[in-house]
């Protein structure tokens, strides 16, 4: 069994950042010939920047990696007149040729206000547009990955806004569609709720463990073997430790090792190569940091810097 462990954005080690942007106040003043310019540089830069990312990836051996897609500024934004699509499609194929050369396993994640099962049509056509975005990233790129996504609203009922979900989400392409994975999250769906939606769907479910502990859901081991039944390939894991009993949803700096190898001991029993996000304030830093503890406190083989086997 094969765990591969994967981190979020850019790298704390990392000076300049990729999701660089500026404010539509920013824009406004200096005027659309202005404002335009300053978005291409931005553009530019944050590419650049991206490539810086993926070269420090490789070298570390990273090969499971959560893309910002903050690349490109007011991206679905209507009142920003700025055509970006044609236009750096080159730019942006380079950077997929580099995922393809190193051989990364990618994914986003859309934003909170990417809400399909909004009761507002309008909310709905956005969040179908930013989903679109996401794609032509990808398909800019020529290289796939994945999208993911939470249910969103839950007005006024829970059961309705599931069934609102369900039905909207038929009016995302088919190519959109594929790339989808659903989230549980830490307030109101749960893991049983998310399994139910991806089943009826035919898509896939990534468990948030994080998450399912805020719920105080029943034990795991009652829903893992349906959420990587899932996945026919390498399903994915999100893993990330409270900042305290205090703040318990909030995300920590680091990864408790103690809670991640009780984790790891109870996939065992599944015998499935897993792929695992660390959603942590520390980023890549957290990553070495629990390779570390993992490599001192437990017996398992590192097949590279950031695989082992156990």
């Amino acid at each position: 069994m094969r765990i591969r462990l994967g981190y979020v954005a850019s790298p704390i080690i990392i000076e300049e950042s990729y999701s660089k942007t500026m404010t539509y106040k920013k824009y406004q003043e200096l005027g659309r010939k202005q404002g335009n310019e300053r978005i291409s540089k931005i553009i530019n830069d944050n590419i650049e920047s991206l490539k810086k990312v993926i070269l420090y990836n490789k070298q570390n051996e990273i090969s499971y990696y959560r893309l910002s897609h903050h690349i490109i500024p007011f991206s679905t934004f209507d009142k920003v007149h700025f055509s970006y699509k044609k236009k750096y499609k080159e730019d942006l194929k380079k950077v997929g040729e580099l995922f393809k050369k190193n051989n990364v396993r990618i994914e986003m994640h859309t934003d909170p206000f990417c809400v399909i099962n909004s009761i507002s049509d309008h909310i709905v056509s956005e969040s179908i547009d930013m989903l679109k975005y996401h794609n032509y990233l990808y398909s800019s790129f020529e290289y796939d990955g994945d999208i993911i996504m939470h249910i969103g609203s839950a007005f006024p009922t829970k059961e309705e806004a599931i069934n609102r979900f369900i039905k909207n989400f038929k009016l995302i392409p088919k190519s959109i569609q594929e790339k989808i994975i659903l989230e549980n999250d830490d307030t109101t769906y749960t893991v049983e709720d998310i399994l139910s939606v991806c089943k009826i769907l035919h898509i896939r479910m990534v468990l948030d463990y994080h998450h399912f502990l805020c719920m105080k859901e029943n034990h795991i081991e009652n829903y893992l073997k349906d959420i990587l039944n899932t996945w026919e390939t390498n399903p994915t894991i999100h893993f990330s430790s409270p900042k305290s009993k205090r703040e318990f949803k909030a995300h920590h700096m680091y990864i408790d090792y103690k809670q991640f190898i009780k984790f790891i001991d109870i996939l065992k029993g599944y015998g499935r190569d897993v792929d695992i996000m660390l959603e942590c304030k520390g980023k890549d830093e957290a990553l070495f940091r629990l390779i570390k503890q993992l490599k001192f406190y437990t017996n398992y083989k590192f097949i590279n810097e950031t695989t082992f086997e156990i």
